[in-house]
This record gives C-alpha cells, sequence and structure tokens, in this order.
C-alpha cells in the first residue's frame, strides 16, 4: 500500500481541496492507512508533478484553496496498483518482544502496563468502528461500493477484536501465573 495510491482512491470518490481530503481521510482510509496533513499536502504535489491529479482554484474562495481531481493518467495509474499482488507486511510488534523478554526476565518486568494501554486502546477503537457501523452500514441494502468499505470496516472490527482478546488473555495469563 502506498499513500499516493491511498490518496487517488480517496479523490475518485469525491474530489476536493487538500484540507477536506486530510480530513475525509483521517475517518476512512486514514484508519489503515494512518498520515499527516503535511504528509498528504506533500504527496498532493508529488501527484501533479506526476501527472495523475490536477488542482484548479476554487471560485470565489479566499486564500489558496485548490481542489484536487484525479487525471485519466491517475485513474490508470490506480487501476496498474490495485491489479499487482504483493506479500502481506511481516508483523512487526514490539509487544511480542515485550512478552519474550518476559518470559526471560520473570514476573514484574512490567509487560502488563503496555498490555493495559494496548487493551484500553483497542476496546476504544473498536468502539469507534461500531459506531461506524451502526451509522454508516446498517437497516439498509448497500450498493457494491458500500459493501466493499463496509467489508474494509469488519477488518477492522475483527483485528480490533482480537487484539483486544489477546492483551485480555495475556493479562489474565500474568496475573495468575
Amino acid at each position: 500500500m502506498s499513500l499516493p495510491h491511498a490518496l487517488l482512491t480517496s479523490l475518485l470518490e469525491k474530489p476536493c481541496s487538500g484540507f477536506d481530503l486530510a480530513r475525509r481521510f483521517d475517518r476512512s482510509i486514514g484508519f489503515f492507512w494512518p498520515a499527516s496533513h503535511q504528509q498528504i499536502y506533500k504527496e498532493l504535489g508529488k501527484l501533479q508533478i506526476a501527472g495523475w491529479v490536477t488542482a484548479s482554484a476554487t471560485p470565489g474562495a479566499r486564500g489558496r484553496k485548490k481542489v484536487y481531481q484525479v487525471v485519466p493518467a491517475g485513474r490508470a495509474e490506480l487501476q496498474r496498483w490495485v491489479g499487482c499482488a504483493e506479500d502481506p507486511a511481516p508483523l512487526r510488534d514490539a509487544l511480542m518482544v515485550r512478552l519474550r523478554a518476559e518470559a526471560v526476565l520473570g514476573p514484574g518486568s512490567g509487560v502488563a502496563t503496555d498490555l493495559q494501554h494496548r487493551l484500553a486502546r483497542h476496546r476504544q477503537q473498536l468502539a469507534l468502528y461500531r459506531d461506524i457501523e451502526r451509522r454508516d452500514f446498517s437497516d439498509r441494502a448497500l450498493s457494491r461500493t458500500e459493501q466493499l468499505q463496509y467489508l474494509v470496516l469488519q477488518s477492522g472490527l475483527d483485528l480490533e477484536a482480537r487484539q483486544a482478546e489477546f492483551c485480555e488473555k495475556a493479562l489474565h495469563w500474568l496475573a495468575t501465573h
């Protein structure tokens, strides 16, 4: 996955200003491909140079507000990228190393602090995803686009639930052994 392709996807969903794109990104694609607003603006410039998007000044807008829109070359690049296969990213998680260190150091190493912190974060994210699910995907028939968006959300729901369950299991084990 790359930020340029995430931005092309978002702009194909809805052309908008960099500010609006960054705000929308935070509430959607940013859940699984985070980027700072500064990274987004920098990448928009690169997308323009590559000839994948155009930016036009918004009539009547104050300041330098531009609306970005994907051009055919950008759509073609996104189509090319979507068709590529890549290996899943390898797991790289400091918690797994901390648990191995706990095994070597013995009880009282403090790994429970990280587990409690992560458990709280996973529960918080899970609650947010459930709110999005209720708000955007319940009580109606979904279009193909919405079904695919919901599939992505379901992956996030599953991941957060599994991670919270893992933290609970590890904390329970540490407390009883």
